[in-house]
């Protein structure tokens, strides 16, 4: 069984493109990827910051919805403590009966500050409370989709299912709409930024399916192991073919020409211009450098096109990811970063259809965990 492919978009699209065409493109992005035959596509929530900007990533993906016909769909991630549960609860439940079992959902606790201010929350650094807000809204967002009678009062929020009324046959005016998941619950994933990333730990312990931001093979083993270990220790299997890890995939024809098209395309202006200020602020950037034995002198963005992203022909794209699983232990999904290359797709869309049709056959997922 071969590698999945999927994507993530941020979206990364440049600050001077309006919403629309970025909803545009986030929505076309989807409908290529579904022809061309990569498994799923998620898409961020963002609501302060201007390169990755998709507020209500809900709305995307029911546009794409009904231009696509097997491609799965995922917020990745809602963040949790930036919604009313009860609300969301009901959202989820009813997006993912319209998709009849295309949808699986991220949740998050949030990684900017500024996004979780706006939402009222002035602590939005401390991930131990934000963290805390997850697990109360999930709960209650868990109780909601049973469609059992509670009434719930929490320390961040209130919500309840009532009591369904039961009238004579042929009176319906009292009866309550079913808004429970596809199959009574959704597929859950977590992502993990962090090196000692608290959302693993919290993936692990309830058996969600778990999702690495690459950030280096230290990092990534550590993901593994943080979640591995809280999986057994609560009764799941670690399973490595549930793995997803996103990283920045670009393949064309040759080596020099992947190259030029990120160097002198959407690839390198985003990282220039927003990414890696980022990566040495989050404290990404060391991770790369430990893992390539560079020092900090060498970091440019040739540098990294050579030493962190999987960059090149189709071969040598398998030799890099098939280098990273024998480094790390592999996983079952690569989720490709997205970039704005909506002025040109043409270089982007063939670097999806190379990834899903001449590099993935060619990944060997690791060997499935039985209970």
């Amino acid at each position: 069984m071969a590698m999945e492919t999927g994507l993530i978009v941020h979206p990364y699209m440049r600050p001077e493109h309006t919403s629309r065409q970025t909803f545009d493109w986030c929505v076309d992005q989807a409908i290529v990827a579904d022809k061309i035959g990569f498994d799923s596509v998620m898409y961020s929530e963002h609501s302060s910051q201007r390169w990755e900007n998709i507020p209500a990533p809900e709305l995307v993906i029911a546009a794409a919805a009904r231009q696509t016909e097997r491609i799965k769909f995922a917020p990745m991630a809602h963040i949790l403590p930036h919604h009313h549960p009860a609300k969301l609860a009901v959202t989820i439940g009813w997006l993912s009966q319209i998709l009849e079992g295309r949808y699986f959902l991220g949740v998050g606790a949030g990684a900017y500050p500024q996004s979780t201010y706006i939402h009222g929350i002035k602590n939005g650094e401390d991930t131990e409370f934000t963290n805390k807000m997850v697990r109360e809204s999930l709960e209650i967002m868990e109780k909601i989709w049973k469609r059992e009678p509670f009434f719930y009062e929490g320390q961040f929020w209130n919500a309840g299912y009532p009591e369904e009324t039961h009238a004579d046959e042929g009176d319906d005016q009292h009866m309550l709409a079913d808004f429970s998941p596809w199959g009574g619950a959704p597929e859950i994933a977590v992502t993990g930024f962090s090196a000692q990333s608290p959302s693993m730990k919290f993936a692990g312990e309830r058996g969600f399916r778990p999702m690495s931001i690459f950030s280096g093979l230290d990092a990534l083993k550590t993901h593994w192991e943080i979640y591995s270990t809280a999986a057994e220790a609560n009764g799941h299997v670690a399973d490595r073919s549930r793995y997803h890890v996103s990283q920045t995939v670009f393949v064309a024809d040759t080596d020099k020409e992947a190259k030029r098209l990120v160097m002198e395309g959407p690839i390198g202006h985003c990282f220039e211009r927003y990414l890696i200020p980022i990566w040495w602020r989050f404290g990404m950037m060391d991770g790369f450098i430990k893992d390539a034995g560079a020092h900090k002198s060498d970091v440019d963005l040739e540098w990294v096109v050579d030493n962190v992203f999987c960059v090149g022909s189709p071969d040598t794209v398998v030799d890099k990811i098939n280098t990273l699983f024998e480094a790390s232990g592999g996983w079952g999904t690569l989720q490709v970063e997205s970039h704005d290359y909506s002025e040109d797709p043409s270089p982007w869309y063939q670097s999806l259809e190379l990834i899903a049709k001449e590099v993935a056959p060619r990944i060997s997922l690791p060997t499935p965990v039985s209970v």
